[in-house]
């Protein structure tokens, strides 16, 4: 092997000598059989790792991908330029004789985890091909991307619930997780977190159910979050009892037949919580044998995986969400949950009425957006035209006055500083007011001939 590291590259063999190999560590095996340890080495260094985990995943395929063309094209890679560079965007992108182009949007995750790569193989005196390749202009196609409540009740009644055209429960339904997917779909339409966030959530970190609340508030982790910015998130009760109602149902069910099997006892890496204090820090065990009180702010989603406790019936996992061998979820599984359910509501021939977690996102935002609009209107309504705009005008000014009071440079950083107590305040109001709001109705008036909103099918067609 030394003598291979030394005709790839002078010295590479100093340089990757005594490096340490990490469980889950992504590499790649070239056709040869062999590895290419300079792509190898980026792939497991420092900079890579410190990526969320989703983006270490995502560019390393676009990395594979990449690697594939030029071996297709017989092009090393630490020989690739520009035209080549160019080429491959056309075949990713354009190329009618590729089966599996991408969109757009795809090819930019592309170019930026290859820059990444690049930047790393700088080391061993490799050119960047992709310095000068402007990244595509995103074409926002006019596909179907948000559903009112109407549309996403019916979907999730059809595709999670197994209920027929009818809304009745269809007797061939063979759903095993129907009580855990629902709690799920309706958590993301609830609270809007993306579904990773969402499924990263342990139960400590549940809010107490108090019927008398409307809406709970939360607090995503950091290191659970995109770009590692948590941040407050509310969930409306019904969501919360659907949680609670699967915690105490299947969950525990499944719970007990892992027990029973003695699967938590073969976990590798389990890690032990000896206690919980409250919703904001934990005391587990370490590899090295001892115990450290961490907040729940700083544990990532794989350390969450591996988190055990020790109940009166037995060890279980700390994490909320379970396949159903008992054992904890990794977030990418509601991939299939969402693609099985997808393929159940076109089987009952309901066509173009498909729904992904991120829609769910995005249906959160809209329902909002809505809510706010007409809460707005209500409080404003009986003000003219001018008296609104004046209303505005001395909202801007209070800004600016703090602005200077501050010394700040520019307003909008007075806002990014200061705005966030104020915009938790207003959704707070805002949730206050909401509670009870007809807003199903309201939007499926409002959004009913919308050509990229979809409401619920088969009340169109009655």
């Amino acid at each position: 092997m030394a003598e291979l590291l030394r005709d790839l590259s002078p010295g590479l063999a100093a340089r990757v000598e005594g490096r340490v190999v990490r469980e889950g560590q992504r590499f790649v095996i070239g056709p040869d059989g062999l590895p290419d340890l300079r792509v190898n080495w980026c792939l497991g260094s420092a900079k890579w790792r410190t990526m969320a985990r989703r983006s270490q995943r995502d560019y390393a395929y676009s990395v594979l991908v990449w690697l594939n063309y030029l071996f297709s094209a017989g092009v090393n890679w630490w020989d690739a330029d520009d035209d080549v560079a160019s080429e491959f965007l056309f075949w990713r992108v354009t190329d009618p004789l590729n089966p599996e182009t991408v969109e757009t949007g795809t090819f930019a995750r592309d170019l930026a985890g290859l820059r990444k790569f690049y930047k790393l193989a700088a080391r061993f005196g490799v050119r960047d091909p992709f310095t000068d390749l402007d990244r595509p202009r995103i074409v926002r196609h006019a596909d179907v991307k948000w559903l009112d409540p109407g549309g996403y009740t019916r979907w999730r009644d059809l595709g999670i619930r197994g209920h027929d055209l009818a809304g009745r429960a269809d007797p061939w339904w063979r759903g095993r997780n129907e009580q855990r997917d629902r709690a799920f779909c309706d958590g993301l339409y609830g609270n809007g977190l993306r579904v990773s966030e969402w499924a990263s959530v342990m139960l400590p970190e549940l809010p107490a159910y108090d019927r008398r609340r409307g809406f709970f508030t939360c607090e995503l982790a950091d290191a659970c979050a995109k770009g590692g910015y948590g941040h407050t998130y509310w969930t409306p009760r019904a969501a919360l009892r659907g949680v609670l109602g699967y915690v105490e149902g299947a969950r525990a069910a499944a719970v007990r037949r892992a027990q029973s099997a003695g699967r938590y006892e073969r976990v590798r890496g389990r890690r032990m919580v000896l206690a919980v204090h409250g919703t904001h820090a934990v005391t587990m065990t370490f590899a090295d044998g001892g115990t450290r009180r961490e907040r729940w702010n700083d544990v990532g989603p794989q350390t969450r995986l591996r988190l055990f406790r020790q109940t009166a019936q037995g060890v279980e996992p700390v994490a909320l969400w379970l396949n159903e061998d008992g054992l904890p979820r990794d977030g990418r599984g509601w991939e299939h949950t969402f693609d099985v359910a997808n393929d159940r509501v076109e089987g009952l021939g309901l066509q173009n009425f498909r729904c992904t977690a991120h829609m769910l996102r995005h249906s959160f935002a809209l329902k909002w957006y809505a809510v706010g609009k007409l809460i707005k209107y209500r409080r404003l309504g009986h003000l003219t035209a001018g008296e609104q705009r004046d209303f505005r005008e001395e909202i801007g000014d209070v800004w600016h006055l703090v602005q200077t009071m501050l010394g700040h440079r520019s307003v909008e950083t007075t806002k990014e500083v200061y705005l966030e107590p104020f915009r938790t305040l207003e959704v707070e109001a805002l949730l206050a007011c909401a509670d009870g709001f007809p807003v199903e109705a309201f939007m499926a008036d409002v959004f009913a001939r919308h050509p990229r909103v979809r409401t619920d099918p088969l009340m169109e067609a009655r």
